[in-house]
């Protein structure tokens, strides 16, 4: 009889390990996760093994110091201007890491950045027609009118829908910008610092347009340095530091938790 080794019980393992990810993925209803994702730039790691997973329905805010890996996450999610260097994410239950950027729009993975995308010769309108065009394949008149209802729909002052982006106002870019996305009929929306120059009655506009979005079905994953804006609409914390999950929970709880602090303040906290 052939002596058992512990190396013949690996195949088994790696197997066992696969079922569980997806009984995982099934129980909590993930719609998006990374597993174990890593992304490295020679000796700098950006990205240490982190795993996240975003459940159905769910608007997720993501925090931390600058240059804790926030964008970078956005960044290997889509594809956009790069993938992991290791680990996996999975959307919808489907491997997407390895997919070029558009072929993971087209399933529904949007994201905007920080710097709003503009045309300065074209109105509000048709910038947002251009990603019905580019990303939901629609022909011209289409676009233009799926432009439009986005906007509306956004609450956009639709006087000003033909004006030329250049003299829209910061909030009225925002919410091109949301729109652009919008069109494309994403299942996940990630934004990245959209409140950025807002004063502080545009972010309340903002924390309704969003509430309203997620009821709208879409799941949405927030990166803001606005605390206030994150507190109200998150339903639940991921705060990163150094490129690995420093906390994952409640947003009442996360602020209270002493890592945190010291994080964002550079001191213990007492």
């Amino acid at each position: 009889m052939t002596p058992w080794k512990e190396e013949d019980n690996i195949p088994l393992l790696l197997l066992a390990a696969e079922l569980h990810r997806q009984r995982v993925s099934r129980s909590t209803n993930a719609i998006l996760e990374t597993i174990g994702v890593s992304k490295s730039f020679g000796g700098l790691k950006a990205l240490d093994d982190v795993s996240v997973s975003i459940s159905r329905g769910e608007l997720l805010g993501i925090a931390g110091p600058n240059g804790s890996g926030k964008s970078t996450l956005f960044n290997v999610m889509t594809n956009i201007p790069y993938g992991p260097s290791s680990g996996e994410v999975v959307l919808d239950g489907e491997r997407i890491d390895r997919m070029p950027a558009h072929g993971i729009a087209a399933r529904g993975l949007v994201r905007t950045f920080q710097k709003d995308a503009e045309f300065p010769d074209l109105s509000a309108r048709q910038t947002v027609a251009v990603s019905a065009v580019y990303g939901a394949r629609l022909r011209r008149a289409a676009a233009l009118s799926a432009a439009a209802e986005r906007l509306e729909d956004l609450g956009f002052d639709m006087d000003r829908v033909d004006r030329p982006t250049t003299e829209l106002s910061v909030y009225e870019r925002k919410q091109t910008m949301i729109a652009s996305a919008l069109v494309m009929n994403p299942k996940i929306l990630l934004l990245d610092e959209p409140a950025s120059g807002l004063t502080k009655p545009e972010i309340e506009s903002l924390d309704r347009l969003l509430i309203q979005v997620n009821r709208n079905g879409v799941t949405i994953v927030l990166i803001e340095h606005v605390l206030s804006l994150l507190l109200s609409v998150a339903e639940r914390l991921v705060v990163l530091n150094h490129g690995r999950v420093l906390t994952d929970g409640k947003p009442e709880e996360v602020i209270r938790d002493p890592g945190v602090v010291e994080a964002y303040l550079g001191k213990r906290a007492g």
